[in-house]
């Protein structure tokens, strides 16, 4: 038996290959939250090995374009993600449009099923912050034909949206570079966020510049207040001669975990005696024991270009190419680095 060429492949090869029938098939393609994870992970293996690709317009002239957006975002407890909600929900207002959230909260089979819920309730784009970098089924979910928009990573498979972490990085090290800071130690968790890699990659090169300029880099289990504080808890325990002088948190929850648990040592200034700076610029860093300073991202503006690429995808039908938005970091420099 010959194998289908893609231009001859249909519904019926794919069920064939998959072991499946003509209607499990459909619902994978239409309705993909009613079928198991097996059968599901067996059509779409059939569908790739095939080349099978469906036919989105005709689909869409059926059934019609929705009105209905979703948002992934990673955790719904950082306020960072909850900013860009926001503006992600004003762009979609503006436009008519309604906005559904969910949160994966660092889960990726959480995200996977999240993703196949609104593809199943036919949204018309998505706008995700992915845990991690494995994208297949962001990447499935876009080849039948709902437009992905990343938030914060970058895929050439989507349109994506996010900060210039690498200036970022440089940003915050420069800063602490030239208020005297010569031990600087960078803290975040890089395996499931490489926007920690880039930003730390930004340090240094920053540091590259300078003599006599250390950077160490401190590996988290996540990027919560709590892991900031057991960090900090580990760095008040070292003698003095190793401790560093600056601590750049890659995210302001760990460097407001950081800082409380440096100030709860009693035996530290800050920012004497440790400098202290995050990255996002959440509400809290001005309200922190000691004003936080901080990388800031224009989040709002992250959500509201998200939905403008979705809306660009829709239009372009025919020979569109997946672009990069990439938005200018700013410093906030505040008590935290520059004392009272």
């Amino acid at each position: 038996m010959t194998e289908p060429t893609a231009r001859q492949v249909g519904i019926k090869d794919v069920a064939a290959r998959a072991g499946v029938s003509v209607g499990t098939v459909s619902n994978v393609l239409n309705h993909p939250g009613a079928v198991s994870q097996e059968r599901r992970r067996a059509v779409e293996s059939a569908i790739r090995e095939l080349g099978y690709v469906p036919n989105h317009a005709a689909r869409q002239l059926k059934v019609g374009l929705s009105t209905m957006l979703g948002l992934v975002i990673v955790e719904a407890c950082n306020p960072y993600y909850g900013t860009i909600g926001l503006g992600a929900e004003q762009a979609a207002a503006r436009a008519g449009l309604g906005l559904f959230s969910a949160s994966s909260e660092q889960n990726a089979e959480r995200e996977a099923d999240y993703l196949h819920r609104f593809e199943q309730q036919r949204a018309r784009g998505i706008l995700l912050a992915p845990v991690g970098i494995e994208l297949q089924t962001a990447r499935e979910v876009a080849d039948r034909g709902t437009p992905v928009v990343l938030l914060d990573a970058d895929d050439p498979h989507f349109c994506r949206v996010g900060v210039d972490d690498y200036v970022g990085g440089r940003l915050a090290a420069q800063h602490l570079i030239d208020l005297g800071r010569r031990r600087i130690a960078v803290v975040g968790e890089p395996s499931r966020h490489p926007q920690v890699v880039r930003r730390h990659y930004g340090a240094l090169a920053a540091a590259e510049e300078r003599p006599r300029v250390r950077i160490d880099f401190l590996s988290t289990r996540d990027m919560t207040i709590l892991e900031g504080r057991r960090i900090g808890e580990l760095l008040a325990a070292r003698p003095r001669t190793e401790r560093p002088d600056a601590l750049f948190a890659t995210n302001d929850l760990l460097a407001i975990g950081l800082l409380q648990a440096l100030t709860m040592a009693r035996t530290f200034r800050i920012p004497e005696d440790i400098a202290i700076i995050g990255y996002d610029d959440i509400d809290f860093c001005t309200n922190a024991v000691v004003a936080l300073s901080s990388v800031a991202q224009p989040a709002p503006r992250i959500g509201a270009t998200g939905v403008e690429l979705v809306e660009e995808e829709l239009e372009e039908t025919v020979g569109h190419e997946h672009r990069r938005v990439l938005l200018p970091p700013t410093l906030m420099a505040r008590a935290s680095t520059l004392g009272e």
